[in-house]
């Protein structure tokens, strides 16, 4: 196999990664050959969505991915049923939050999946156009930190990212997120950034990634379309620049929905074929970020 070998030091120490959705919608056992392909294409772990839509024997996927030397984490990316909400003003919906988000720790855990994350602190898609109550962070962070007790018995860490205006009222910023990680405080609670998301929240990438830099876990790396990154509006070069400021040593994600299964994209907002080549995508993808990173070949 053609897998990338580097010798890793300052931010040459980033892993690639690839979601499942560039490839599929529904993570299976059919699908087991996806976890080859990734890693073929130099990816070093894989995020699976999962959801109550989801079915699949853990066993086999956590086995194929051992022998591949593939990482994975999780993301409630399929169904979650909208009763089930971190952030609700109810608080028995905010009860089902916590117990279905422990549920996708517990299939993470038998995954051996090293992450649980997402807009776990409330439900993508819903956005409350008011003046928040004084408590919502409160009883969003109350709730996340349970969640990251829970994950860090299971051995799995929780990492919670912004979303855009149009996908959440709660959690846009990397300064919203900050705050609610502070107040959740939680020590097995990280953070990660989106530069699709990002596009239309903040004005200086750079500014934004150092403000994370005391939890920042993780980048998810997409054009402001979705496409793969390079050539589109995000400022790569200030990514980077933040990137190296904080010395980053975590992970990077490459993010889509593939456009060539039937209506899968469109149903996820995304009305332009950005991704009907997943390999080609990831190709392209991994290429660009490399050569902003100063990786090098291993020694013998």
């Amino acid at each position: 196999m053609n897998r990338e070998n580097t010798d890793r030091s300052g931010l040459a120490q980033v892993r690639l990664g690839v979601h499942s959705y560039l490839f599929t919608e529904f993570w299976s056992d059919t699908a087991l050959d996806i976890l080859d392909v990734a890693r073929e294409l130099g990816a070093e772990f894989m995020e699976i969505g999962v959801g109550d839509d989801v079915q699949f024997t853990p066993r086999l996927t956590r086995q194929r991915a051992e022998v591949l030397g593939l990482r994975l984490c999780l993301g409630p990316g399929n169904a979650w049923p909208l009763e089930c909400d971190l952030s609700s003003d109810l608080a028995e919906e905010r009860a089902l939050g916590l117990a279905w988000h422990q549920r996708q720790v517990d299939l993470a855990a038998e995954l051996g999946a090293m992450v649980y994350g997402g807009a776990l602190y409330g439900h993508p898609g819903v956005v409350k156009r008011r003046i928040a109550p004084p408590d919502e962070y409160e009883r969003i962070a109350e709730r996340l930190h349970r969640l990251a007790e829970y994950g860090r018995k299971r051995g799995v860490l929780l990492v919670v990212e912004p979303m855009s205006h149009f996908r959440t009222h709660i959690a846009n910023t990397p300064q919203q997120i900050m705050r609610l990680a502070a107040m959740a405080d939680h020590p097995n609670l990280r953070v990660a950034l989106d530069t699709y998301h990002l596009i239309t929240e903040v004005r200086d990438y750079r500014a934004a990634i150092v403000a994370t830099a005391s939890k920042l876990w993780g980048l998810h790396a997409c054009e402001n379309d979705r496409g793969s990154p390079g050539g589109g509006l995000v400022p790569w070069g200030q990514v980077f620049a933040g990137l190296a400021e904080i010395d980053f040593s975590g992970y990077i994600l490459l993010e889509s929905y593939n456009s060539a299964q039937g209506d899968f994209a469109q149903r996820r907002g995304m009305f332009h074929n950005v991704c009907p080549d997943p390999a080609a995508f990831v190709r392209q993808g991994f290429a660009f970020i490399r050569s902003q990173l100063p990786l090098r070949p291993a020694p013998p």
